[in-house]
């Protein structure tokens, strides 16, 4: 008796893991087919700006794209000269990295080094709550208000413009570079704040001399990534930054940039097929290129600036 039911109990063990060795073995492969999810959504996407962008590139010179100045898609005689549209992305990058680097910077080090662990608590998710608000809405309060703001002491300033645009990106940008900069900051050891502290260092070398550049490798990529961020921002600039493309170094003039020019033919009546339609491929597939190469620049700089300890 004592045997027969030794007998079940080892087939119905033997059973069991015949059950769990089969979900052992799908486990992987389901994992692996998630995991490959964003890579085979990238390359689709990757295949389509190349088919569209070649279609584009047998109606449209590469000299014409890339070396003429002026861009009118609309026109009678349709320009395609992307220079324009790199310039206004680049003038609202630019703005938009000059404003957000030192704020970002400075609440970086203020949150790592100076607040007290309860200030710390409440000023960190409240800033990063700016990264929450939609675009549309920062793209609304850039016309509404920055805008006339600045136009009450800059006469010169056009209703579009770069300058508003770049400012709001700024904004938008800041918890991007604040955030990850304190976590780099916060990575380095105590020990190396007290060392220097015990030699005679203030607390303000401490932060400058000591904290931020064992941290470097992480504050690089933070402002990185935050330009990449803004090279890609679409609503903003679309409805604040205005829509004609301008090739001059003026910051008061009325702009477009790549990604304002997608928004605007999409949104419009470009009849599939045509030469404006495919021209949206080239331009995004441009604009690809620009945040592909940000992105290794930050990679690089990462391990490039990288301190171990």
């Amino acid at each position: 008796m004592k045997d027969k039911i030794s007998v079940q109990q080892m087939i119905q063990q033997n059973q069991g893991k015949g059950s769990r060795g089969f979900v052992e073995r799908l486990i992987p492969a389901i994992l692996l087919i998630i995991a490959s999810v964003s890579i085979l959504t990238t390359i689709g996407i990757l295949i389509t700006l190349l088919t569209e962008t070649v279609t584009f590139f047998s109606r449209v010179s590469f000299s014409q794209f890339f070396l003429e100045k002026d861009w009118n898609a609309f026109g009678q005689q349709p320009k395609y000269g992307i220079y324009s549209l790199i310039l206004g992305t680049l003038k609202v990058t630019f703005i938009a990295t000059l404003f957000a680097v030192p704020v970002g910077l400075g609440a970086a080090l203020y949150l790592s080094e100076y607040a007290s662990d309860t200030t710390r608590r409440i000023v960190k998710p409240i800033l990063e709550i700016l990264a929450g608000i939609p675009t549309i809405v920062y793209g609304f309060f850039a016309l509404t208000f920055v805008t006339p703001l600045l136009r009450t002491f800059w006469t010169d300033l056009g209703s579009f413009n770069s300058v508003s645009p770049g400012l709001v990106i700024g904004i938008m940008v800041i918890p991007m570079i604040a955030s990850l900069s304190e976590d780099a900051m916060s990575a380095v050891p105590q020990a190396i704040r007290e060392g220097a502290l015990g030699l005679g260092s203030t607390k303000l070398e401490v932060a400058l001399k000591v904290v931020f550049p064992a941290a470097l490798s992480g504050i690089l990529a933070s402002i990185v990534l935050a330009i990449s961020r803004a090279i890609g921002e679409t609503m903003i600039v679309a409805l604040a930054a205005g829509s004609s493309p301008d090739s001059s170094l003026s910051l008061t003039n009325s702009i477009q940039t790549m990604t304002g020019f997608i928004v605007q033919v999409a949104t419009g009546d470009a009849t599939f097929g045509t030469d404006i339609y495919y021209s949206i491929y080239a331009v995004g597939f441009t604009l690809f290129v620009f945040t592909l190469i940000m992105n290794f620049i930050s990679q690089w700089v990462t391990r490039r600036f990288r301190e171990e300890y």
